[in-house]
């Protein structure tokens, strides 16, 4: 067994093992930092692969980005996380019901690979050597130029859920003072200031 191959066993028996600690852990926290632990096994994988830009967009994107928040988020608010488990098993059977189809297209993919291996390498965008391409400008030929529209509609659809998002969770409320820049630009010497004659002895 080479060197490549041992790699790829610890990271894939540590990946599985962090996996399955995030869903078991009984603290919201360490699940988080169990699923940071996953990603950062999934990268060494991508990049055992040559897929160095997978592996680097992995580490930016979901750990320095998504499971930050997460982990922020989960220790900032006071969640009742014991209210949140009593009604795990009333979605049970659909979560099951989702196991055993993602388990059975697995099983679809695996038992295809064996049957017919020359599939693997009959792609409409064969990976081309690694000494011609790199890993990184074979990703950008593919997107920026099979794919473009559906990348350029998908960056739509992401804009318009997060203007959604916005207009949704935006609350003005009244209670509260806010500037108001054209009230301020059309304001006259007579309106901002206010003289008040004061008498002896009195206060204002």
């Amino acid at each position: 067994m080479g060197l490549q191959a041992l790699f790829f066993y610890i990271f894939a028996f540590v990946a599985v093992a962090s996996a399955f600690m995030v869903i078991s852990a009984r603290n919201p926290v360490h699940s988080v930092l169990f699923l940071i632990l996953t990603f950062f096994n999934a990268a060494g994988l991508f990049l055992l692969t040559g897929a160095e830009f997978l592996a680097m967009i992995l580490l930016v994107v979901y750990v320095g980005a998504v499971a930050v928040l997460f982990l922020f988020v989960v220790m900032m608010l006071d969640v009742d996380f014991a209210e949140l488990r009593a009604g795990v098993l009333d979605y049970a059977p659909v979560g099951a019901l989702v196991g055993l189809v993602l388990v059975a297209e697995l099983i679809l993919v695996l038992a295809g690979n064996w049957v017919t291996p020359e599939a693997a390498g009959s792609g409409a965008s064969p990976i081309p050597p690694l000494a011609e391409r790199t890993n990184t400008a074979a990703l950008g030929d593919i997107l920026y130029t099979d794919y473009i529209y559906f990348f350029q509609i998908a960056g739509l659809v992401l804009l318009v859920a997060m203007i959604g998002a916005i207009v949704l969770t935006l609350k003005h409320r009244t209670d509260i003072k806010r500037q108001d820049i054209s009230k301020q630009v059309a304001r006259t010497p007579e309106t901002g200031v206010k003289v008040v004659k004061v008498k002896p002895g009195q206060g204002i």
